[in-house]
């Protein structure tokens, strides 16, 4: 079943959509890693099982999905775990650390949430919190074009979406300490954000457009392939 849904997957986007990966490069090639990305539409989890061809993936999905049976389904086949966006969910993380002591690799989205402005909107904690507490390599993955409105709006039109999906340079978060907790984890959110932030055009860059961290980290500039992405903007 899993072989289908991904051949599946494959098909529908080759036909709605031009799908154009690139930073495969900046992939861990062993072991078990994080993947941070933004959410702009509802098609940003199907998507990672048409560029990553992992069996070891896991997505966390908002637990209001988790109510509709094709998307229990669908997650069964292809590895979704439903978490609670807004109460602290233990169990979830503990399944979540005990995953990635097996070398599986996460993939979450801070934000929590789809934006509805088509932009970088303010993240979560609780996401920092857990890639901290994993203690692996944070890889961040911009993606564009898969606004919902937009996307809906060029099948309606006989139209294929251009899609983006930009990874960026690993790195890591450290442990966090035993003071200001509070302060370290909206550090560390920024951190993640602004990583993504730096992959993405201007337009998309949202609340965390004048943040000094993604200044520093677009004028340090630590590979050519931040410049592609300025190109583009």
């Amino acid at each position: 079943m899993r072989n289908f849904l991904r051949w599946l997957v494959r098909l529908v986007f080759n036909i709605i959509a031009r799908i154009e990966p690139k930073g495969y490069e900046y992939l861990p090639r062993e072991g078990s890693f994080v993947i941070a990305t933004n959410h702009l539409g509802i098609l940003d989890a199907p998507v990672a099982f048409y560029a990553l061809d992992y069996w070891d993936m896991f997505v966390l999905v908002g637990e209001k999905w988790e109510k509709q049976a094709f998307f229990r389904w669908l997650g069964k086949h292809l590895n979704f775990i439903f978490i609670d966006r807004f109460n602290p969910d233990i169990k979830t993380l503990r399944k979540v650390i005990s995953l990635m002591e097996q070398d599986n690799i996460l993939v979450i989205a801070p934000e929590g949430t789809r934006s509805r402005v088509g932009s970088l909107i303010e993240a979560k904690p609780g996401v920092s919190y857990l890639a901290s507490k994993l203690n692996r390599p944070i890889v961040p993955v911009a993606i564009t074009g898969t606004e919902d409105e937009a996307l809906f709006g060029n099948l309606k039109r006989l139209r294929r979406a251009h899609i983006t999906l930009t990874a960026g340079p690993a790195f890591m978060l450290p442990p966090l300490p035993r003071e200001n907790r509070d302060q370290a984890l909206k550090e560390y959110t920024d951190e993640i954000m602004c990583h993504i932030a730096a992959l993405l055009p201007e337009k998309y860059r949202g609340v965390y457009a004048d943040h000094p961290r993604l200044k520093e980290l677009l004028a340090e500039n630590p590979s050519p392939y931040h410049k592609q992405v300025e190109k583009e903007k």
